[in-house]
């Protein structure tokens, strides 16, 4: 979808600033934000986890750090699987007679899910539309949805450099239509397709892009 989140490309957001030697948390609460995420019964869906942020208000993004984004996340996601009431997230506790769920990890499972491989990859009947050294063209889509699209690559062409195969399709995944599957490819876009001759000849921008984001060029 369209927001503030999808703000690659754009021009007056400041610098990008790296901070060196940054810790993995700069407070404790973040650690407990991050925890609190992976042992959700909500984890099971990244894609969703993912749009939820995406619908926080932008002024709200803006303003907020990373992990105050993830807890407002977290939360919507807990209030509409309606596996917590606005109650109890306000006291910090379960009402008095609510049922007790079966954790989803417990702490004697975090190292093993934590260090355990996963993948996105699926297995499909279809053959791939294209191959490396193709030219396409990411369409013009303007979704209501999640998609991993970029706004600022939507119109412009570039060169397939690599399959992946047929992953998890996020558009769908987010919003419970299932796993969708479609194959995946690097597509490589010079920095002057994107942003047009005041760019650098050097530069391009290369990115993930699954199969219905794209069109032969």
């Amino acid at each position: 979808m369209n927001g503030v989140h999808d703000m690659g490309g754009m021009h007056g957001l400041g610098p990008v600033a790296p901070e060196p030697r940054e810790p993995v948390f700069h407070e404790a609460w973040e650690g407990r934000v991050h925890a609190m995420t992976i042992a959700s019964p909500t984890r099971g869906n990244i894609d969703a986890g993912r749009h939820q942020r995406e619908l926080i208000p932008g002024p709200d993004y803006l303003r907020w750090t990373y992990y105050e984004k993830w807890f407002a996340s977290l939360s919507a996601l807990l209030l509409t699987s309606g596996l917590v009431t606005a109650a109890e997230i306000a006291a910090g506790k379960a009402a008095p007679g609510s049922p007790k769920g079966t954790p989803r990890l417990v702490a004697a499972d975090v190292t093993a899910a934590m260090t355990r491989p996963s993948s996105y990859v699926r297995e499909v009947a279809t053959a791939p539309a294209f191959a490396a050294g193709d030219r396409v063209r990411a369409r013009q889509i303007n979704p209501t949805g999640h998609t991993r699209l970029p706004r600022y690559a939507r119109g412009h062409v570039g060169v397939v450099e690599r399959r992946h195969g047929a992953h998890v399709l996020p558009d769908s995944n987010a919003h419970g239509l299932g796993e969708d599957p479609r194959h995946l490819y690097t597509v490589r876009f010079a920095a002057r397709e994107l942003w047009g001759p005041d760019a650098s000849a050097r530069d391009s921008v290369s990115l993930d892009l699954w199969e219905p984001y794209l069109e032969r060029a």
